[in-house]
């Protein structure tokens, strides 16, 4: 078995740290899941779902080669292909082979799938207000954006990078 470092080698949070860390711990956990559970229950989507959907409707075509559209939802080739495979079978979605650096296959939003969204959107906006904009001031949330995309380019620097793409092309 490894030597394990000393106590005195661990970085420990201190009293100031600790609520800040813990205050995140639980933001994560419960933010999720009621985004998720609004979803499921006003559109039949999960938020994975939803977020494929979203990605799509970006795209300049509403289509993706699906190694990306993952990278993108963040979500395993597997676990995209699950839900693609749902999305289909409701008609929101097809599959279609693309030539886009080799052979490869695209998701492509279906005007099906472009109302689902659309009908889906105005219930996940209002719900993401509820329980995050609406309860911050304007310097509140902006301090939380700030340090949202300090984490995600500690975490992912490649969705950094998508998002400040993003956030450029909004300016």
């Amino acid at each position: 078995m490894p030597d394990r470092p000393a106590s005195d080698d661990v970085p420990w949070l201190d009293d100031d740290q600790l609520p800040d860390w813990a205050s995140l711990v639980g933001l994560v956990m419960t933010l999720p899941a009621a985004l998720d559970a609004q979803l499921k229950r006003d559109s039949g989507l999960n938020s994975f779902e939803y977020h494929v959907l979203a990605s799509l409707s970006e795209a300049p075509t509403g289509a993706l080669p699906m190694s990306e559209l993952a990278t993108m939802a963040q979500g395993s080739r597997s676990r995209l292909s699950h839900a693609v495979s749902r999305l289909e079978g409701a008609g929101w979605v097809e599959r279609h082979e693309c030539n886009e650096a080799g052979r490869r296959t695209a998701a492509h939003l279906t005007a099906a799938g472009r109302r689902k969204l659309e009908e889906a959107a105005p219930g996940h906006v209002r719900e993401a207000r509820r329980l995050v904009v609406d309860v911050l001031t304007p310097e509140q949330l902006m301090a939380l954006g700030d340090a949202a995309r300090a984490v995600v380019r500690a975490t992912d620097p490649e969705m950094s990078e998508r998002l400040q793409r993003r956030i450029a092309a909004r300016r």
